[in-house]
């Protein structure tokens, strides 16, 4: 293998590990549900089915997720011109992924659990779904202003504002009957997006010259 080879290798890891993160949370949340006699993803929350014997598995992608997008966020943070509000995007997206590894960590409130875990849990899962939009609509404008990022502007605005309106549903309305459906339609905006950024990212990547060997 060249030298070459070797760096675009090692400079496509953020992109990849960013493509990836999102399937491993989709096909562990799908194959945990079906696991689960009488679970219903519609009708149950994604949190109570860490509690269920095959719970183990949501947590690890959860936690997987989390640490993918921290590498993945990195992988923005040297790849994307500056522009107003870019630093607090970069920050709280970083922070996304933390929350991830906390909501893992500390399921929600049931019998014999410490009470601190439910209010962990609780907190850092209706935070994360405030930090989201807050994230990615920080850092528009800096996807506005770098011409091979520029694509991804509107579809960074909608998927925001989208966050923001489902964040906001959930806690004005009430969704009995379909909340496991409600959750997931969150989750998935959100892992759609950083699917798409993701994958347009490793297109920017493997269209770049390699450098020339010194």
């Amino acid at each position: 293998m060249s030298i070459s080879n070797k760096r675009l290798n090692i400079d496509t890891v953020p992109a990849l590990v960013g493509i990836v993160g999102p399937i491993v949370v989709i096909v562990g949340d799908i194959a945990a549900s079906l696991s689960t006699p009488g679970y219903s993803p519609i009708r149950d929350s994604v949190s109570s089915l860490a509690l269920t014997r095959i719970g183990w598995l949501q947590s690890i992608c959860f936690l997987a997720m989390g640490l993918l997008l921290e590498i993945f966020v990195a992988g923005l943070f040297f790849n994307i011109r500056r522009a107003r509000g870019f630093h607090a995007g970069i920050v709280l997206l970083a922070l996304c992924g933390f929350v991830l590894m906390l909501i893992a960590t500390f399921h929600m409130a049931h019998p014999g659990a410490p009470p601190i875990d439910g209010t962990i849990h609780a907190i850092a899962s209706y935070g994360l779904g405030l930090l989201f939009p807050i994230a990615i609509l920080s850092l528009a404008p800096s996807f506005k202003s770098t011409p091979n990022w520029r694509s991804i502007f509107v579809y960074t605005l909608f998927a925001g504002v989208l966050a923001f309106g489902l964040i906001i549903g959930a806690l004005l309305t009430e969704q009995a009957g379909w909340f496991g459906l409600y959750e997931r339609i969150i989750i998935l905006n959100a892992l759609v997006w950083v699917e798409v950024v993701a994958i347009h990212f490793l297109r920017l990547l493997l269209r770049q010259e390699p450098k020339p060997q010194s």
